[in-house]
């Protein structure tokens, strides 16, 4: 399982050029699954990404999550973290889970960040094309893998 985080003063994700989820301050996550995932990695990325301290202090020092700041997430589901262009220039796919099991763990690490560490998680459009927009506070972006 991959997550990029990306600490956001604002995001949203739009289908057919119409917005159907967004968020103020908060994090932008990608999440992409690999065939061996499953419900436990969702839950350490869960607690992970709950308990992240990338938010600024009244020091100016990243040494507050998530939790402290009461912010929102925005999930968006990305396989291509998982495509591997190692060879040519064409990536290949074939470590990203398939769809039906994907969008199982998907589903599950929003309710999990939801009702579990109460952050209110708010998702994308799972297979479909998507435009994200975002501004990227600081900029910090943070790469997670299980």
């Amino acid at each position: 399982m991959k997550v990029l985080v990306q600490r956001v003063k604002e995001a949203s994700c739009s289908v057919d050029g119409e917005i159907i989820s967004s968020i103020k301050e908060g994090l932008l996550i990608l999440v992409g699954f690999t065939h061996s995932d499953t419900i436990e990695e969702v839950h350490y990325m869960a607690k992970k990404i709950a308990n992240l301290r990338i938010f600024e202090d009244e020091n100016h020092r990243m040494n507050k999550s998530i939790l402290d700041m009461n912010y929102d997430i925005l999930s968006i589901s990305q396989f291509t973290l998982y495509g591997d262009a190692g060879k040519g220039n064409r990536p290949s796919f074939i470590a990203a889970m398939k769809p039906k099991e994907a969008k199982h763990l998907y589903v599950q690490l929003s309710t999990i960040l939801n009702k579990v560490y109460g952050i209110q998680t708010v998702d994308g459009a799972f297979g479909k094309t998507m435009d994200i927009a975002l501004i990227n506070s600081g900029p910090v972006t943070i790469e997670l893998e299980k």
